[in-house]
Formats: structure tokens, sequence, C-alpha cells
């Protein structure tokens, strides 16, 4: 179980820098490069792109960063963190769920960072998912 945590943390930290560097990007108003697809710009300029002012990837920053403070927290014995840990996954993985519907229904374009997101939102998901069925260890050796 404590693998599945300590995974928890270090994708959660892939998550904040690749929120923090697009919220960077936003604010300063440069370019995002983009080598994989060739609708960064197109998504990260949309007007899906902010929530009242504020730029999605500062909010997915700090969603990301809370997830990593629930899964740390857990690591270190806080039963309930875990617990918050899986329900802010879940709030993450349905909301990632309806930002790809809009770039690829309303959109019509990708963006490789919002995609890595994505995959990290999802796999954090199947990390929480994977620990209600890992078999509990006794106590001591969480």
């Amino acid at each position: 179980m404590k693998i599945l945590k300590l995974i928890a943390v270090v994708l959660s930290l892939v998550g904040v820098a690749d929120g923090i560097y697009l919220t960077v990007h936003h604010y300063t108003q440069e370019a995002v490069p983009c080598s994989l697809t060739d609708g960064c710009e197109q998504v990260l300029t949309s007007q899906y792109a902010e929530i009242a002012g504020i730029p999605l990837a500062a909010l997915g920053a700090a969603a990301y960063f809370l997830a990593f403070s629930f899964a740390l927290l857990s690591i270190y014995g806080n039963k309930i963190t875990w617990k918050l840990f899986g329900f802010q996954v879940v709030l993450m993985a349905l909301f990632t769920g309806w930002l790809l519907y809009v770039q690829a229904y309303l959109i019509h374009a990708f963006c490789q960072f919002c995609l890595l997101s994505a995959l990290t939102t999802f796999s954090l998901l199947i990390v929480y998912l994977l620990s209600l069925f890992v078999v509990r260890e006794r106590p001591g050796l969480t």
C-alpha cells in the first residue's frame, strides 16, 4: 500500500509541474512549444482555458498540490487523507473527462500538455482504485 501512495506523490508532483509550466506561459503570454500536437495555442487561448479569469492550468496545479498533500500525509499514517485523496482524484478525473470532450468536440484541437495532465489524473485514479483492492498489510508494515 505504501508503494501506491509513493507513486501517487510522484504523479501528483508531475501534475503540479505541468500546471505551473502552463500557468507561467499563460501569464507571460509566451507560446507553448508543441512538438507532439499542433493545437496547444488553440486550446490554451480558447474561451475554455479560464474560469472566472483564472487559468485552468493554475487550478490544475492547485488540485495536484492538494492531491500531493493528501497522498504525502497518508504515508505518515493519516488515514482520512487517503480517502480525501481518492475523493479529490475522482473529481479531477470527472473534470478531466469534460476537458477532453471540450478539446475533441468543441475546440477540435489537442494540447500535449493538457493530455499529459489527463494521463497523470487518470494514473492517479488507477493508483487509488488499486489501493482499494490491495490486501491490507499488518500494522507496522504500512
